[in-house]
């Protein structure tokens, strides 16, 4: 059964709440909508098996499934030649910042959801990866030939047909707050912070829905690159990610400009929002010494 937006809202925070008592009210407050709404959505779920005086049941947690995240995937196969010295000798994802490797903070956040099906696209020093499987043994390499000659797009090439109901993640960012990261999602959707200015890459957003991707803004979204993409555009992001590719100059295209750019119209990507406390993006050298006096 295909559920509303509001129905899957509620049903997620009961999963979310399993085993504790959450009155009608705080759905409410949770959700975002008035009680005589939650009535209404729990009587409607109840009457379908979906929900009872416990809280969510099984027939909710199946509803559920077909909107739950399957995979991670992480592209860390770039050089990092903005965190040089640093990266002369070891991938951007494995320098440590405060002790931790910046990918870590990914995975620890995955596998608390539930994840196991992990996959890291890797290409510069590729063979330091393996360092990894010591605490996260499920994960699985898939090696980019061509990362030193192309844009990440490449990356996106490997593993294109594993978009659906996958999270897709640059593997160079410092996770503070695992709690952004969903188990279920009811579109696709890109992470991002409304901010008045940024120099960086954006969104505009018109009523939830990305409509444009570009550099610099005002009154616009800051992206991070964490996405999910559901199961219908993880398809059709399997053929547009090679189009793409294969069109002159693809090669030095930035895989989120697939569809964000090129296929655009295609597509109703919304957003995640978190702040700039939850996640940073560590782009030069400068940034790192900011973070972590260590590299002072």
């Amino acid at each position: 059964m295909e559920l509303s937006r509001k129905e899957f809202d509620l049903l997620v925070l009961l999963e979310e709440n399993r085993g504790k008592h959450i009155s009608q009210r705080q759905l409410g407050q949770l959700a975002q909508i008035s009680v005589a709404t939650v009535n209404k959505l729990l009587a409607k779920l109840a009457q379908n098996g979906m929900a009872d005086k416990d809280g969510i049941t099984q027939l909710g947690l199946n509803a559920l499934e077909p909107y739950r995240v399957k995979r991670a995937i992480f592209f860390a196969a770039g050089f990092g030649s903005r965190l040089v010295p640093v990266t002369l000798n070891t991938p951007k994802p494995l320098v440590r910042v405060k002790g931790t490797r910046m990918i870590d903070t990914l995975l620890d956040a995955v596998l608390e959801m539930g994840i196991t099906d992990i996959t890291i696209v890797r290409g510069y020093l590729g063979e330091q990866f393996d360092q990894l499987t010591y605490k996260y043994p499920m994960i699985k390499f898939i090696e980019n030939p061509a990362y030193n000659e192309s844009n990440n797009i490449s990356s996106a090439m490997c593993v294109r047909y594993q978009f659906s109901n996958a999270y897709i993640m640059e593997a160079d960012l410092v996770l503070y707050n695992p709690k952004i990261l969903k188990k279920y999602h009811y579109t696709s959707n890109y992470l991002a912070v409304p901010t008045e200015v940024t120099n960086d890459w954006c969104f505009e957003v018109k009523n939830g829905v990305i409509k444009k991707l570009k550099v610099g803004g005002t009154n616009c979204h800051h992206m991070y690159g964490i996405s999910y993409w559901d199961k219908t555009d993880g398809a059709k992001m399997a053929e547009h990610i090679k189009k793409v590719y294969d069109m002159p100059g693809g090669h030095e295209r930035y895989w989120d400009q697939v569809a964000l750019e090129y296929f655009i119209n295609d597509y109703k990507i919304g957003v995640t929002e978190c702040t700039f406390d939850d996640i940073i993006e560590i782009d030069t050298y400068k940034d790192l010494k900011q973070v972590d006096s260590v590299y002072c």
